[in-house]
């Protein structure tokens, strides 16, 4: 059996007197892919921005092993090995791949160091072993805002790796990408659970499918239930409080 990872417990969020996250227990495993899926509103970004450090608690705790991420800065989770990919790619354009992953190496110099200065051989094997991880092994020289916008993703994906993060948070990976760029997707996180823990937030319930793992339901700030996504999906009150409204506001899309 996997050890354990991550643990919260009575983890709340008010905001103007609105709790937006009110989570009793959620634990999650080395090595385990878990995706977070629910309506606007249910928690699911406050929930990221409290493991990485963006929002403070108004109670509870959130473990990573023994060091509590609550009472740690933005930066100080960084270096624990938590690392954060929102749902807009944030990629250095006018800079190659190369020159990408390079300037997220987990290193002491500065941005013209970085990209100007001697760089060591274990450190160019990493980055070309995480381009070939997320499938950019070909674009290393190429200009990164010339990429796709999933290759993009995947470039952001990969700048997170060669910081050797030991918990991926991942939003909505799968926006706005195509059928086949979404499947790679599913592969590579798939892949990369193998090696570290990885939450994923989606809506796309098709790609929470190609991912074949344990899902946590959020609605009002809580924990609705949590199982595989054939149980979640047939789950009465998920129906209810989120897949039902969803498929009901996607018969009216055409008509509005």
């Amino acid at each position: 059996m996997s050890e354990q990872l991550l643990y919260v417990e009575d983890l709340a969020v008010s905001f103007d007197g609105f709790k937006a996250l009110n989570i009793s227990i959620f634990t999650l495993n080395a090595k385990e892919l878990r995706v977070v899926i629910g309506p606007n509103g249910a928690g699911k970004t406050t929930f990221m921005d409290v493991l990485c450090g963006k929002t403070k608690p108004d109670t509870g705790k959130a473990l990573l092993r023994k060091q509590d991420l609550t009472q740690l800065d933005e930066k100080a989770i960084v270096d624990l090995g938590v690392g954060r990919k929102f749902q807009t790619p944030t990629v250095f354009g006018s800079l190659t791949v190369f020159e990408n992953l390079l300037l997220a190496l987990k290193t002491d110099r500065g941005i013209f160091r970085s990209l100007f200065g001697k760089l060591g051989s274990d450190d160019k094997n990493r980055i070309e072993s995480v381009a070939q991880t997320v499938g950019l092994a070909v674009e290393l020289q190429n200009m990164a805002g010339a990429l796709s916008h999933g290759q993009k993703q995947w470039l952001e994906i990969g700048m997170l790796l060669v910081m050797e993060p030991e918990l991926l948070l991942i939003d909505e990976p799968a926006a706005g990408m195509t059928d086949e760029e979404t499947r790679k997707t599913a592969e590579l996180l798939l892949e990369l659970a193998k090696s570290r823990a990885v939450i994923v937030i989606e809506h796309d319930m098709e790609f929470v499918r190609q991912l074949n793992s344990l899902v946590t339901v959020l609605c009002e700030g809580k924990i609705l239930t949590e199982g595989s996504m054939d149980k979640v999906q047939n789950d009465p009150a998920v129906i209810e409080h989120y897949l039902g409204r969803a498929r009901e506001k996607a018969k009216e899309a055409p008509n509005a």
